[in-house]
């Protein structure tokens, strides 16, 4: 009854626009949150997917030894691989492997500051639809919005990476090597791009599987916000 005599009130003095920012922040059923603070509370979620396991990959070996977003050959490599270890060349081969995956922790170490901004600058406008979507749905909803950004900035750092260790001359070693095995076909894929995919993929993972252990586990809420705006969505269908 309050709730619909305050409704009317506010209704003589507001438009439509107003009134529903009134409405969003008046006590909900089965609790008093509103959508600004759910949008707060998954932004530190995600804020916290960075730190916990982003930072993890701007470490050495933080793709290398990291076998959920380690970065292998692409496909049409994956030959040249073979055949290196095949005829005894599996250091080669390891050595190429190990700089596609440098160039991607120089990648994140250098962009992650700017991927934190984009967290910040994200408005929620559909907070509660994502707090109450998939266990992924607040990054794929981040990935939606930075990832034509992210890879504007991950690019150029993963080609000066590749320059600053020499991979240039490394991978040239590497294929000419392959090519000029007998009866192989020559292969030139683009590196730079094929390692700037796979970096975005692996830290949109990562913070992917933050979001899940706060959204499915309890004793990852280790705030006051996470607890309350989580626990919405423990009764889901």
């Amino acid at each position: 009854m309050k709730r619909a005599l305050l409704l009317l009130v506010v209704f003589q003095f507001l438009g439509c626009a107003e009134l529903q920012q009134v409405v969003n922040q008046l006590p909900q059923a089965g609790g008093t949150i509103g959508n600004n603070e759910i949008a707060l509370g998954l932004r530190e979620a995600l804020d916290m997917g960075i730190q916990k396991q982003v930072s993890k990959l701007t470490q050495t070996d933080g793709f290398y030894k990291n076998e959920l977003v380690k970065i292998m050959l692409p496909q049409e490599l994956q030959k040249v691989d073979k055949t290196l270890r095949d005829i005894g060349l599996s250091n080669l081969a390891d050595e190429g492997l190990k700089i596609l995956n440098r160039a991607a922790e120089d990648a994140v170490k250098e962009a992650t500051p700017i991927f934190v901004d984009a967290v910040k600058g994200i408005t929620f406008n559909d907070a509660r639809n994502i707090l109450l979507g998939s266990d992924d749905a607040a990054t794929l909803y981040l990935t939606q919005a930075t990832q034509s950004q992210l890879y504007d900035k991950f690019n150029p750092v993963i080609k000066q990476s590749f320059e600053k260790v020499g991979a240039d001359q490394i991978w040239s070693n590497l294929i000419n090597r392959y090519n000029a095995i007998p009866f192989t076909s020559s292969v030139n894929p683009d590196l730079t791009d094929y390692v700037t995919q796979e970096a975005l993929k692996g830290v949109y993972s990562m913070i992917a599987l933050e979001e899940k252990e706060i959204r499915t586990k309890t004793a990852s809420r280790t705030t006051a916000i996470l607890k309350r705006v989580f626990a919405l969505q423990d009764h889901r269908n």
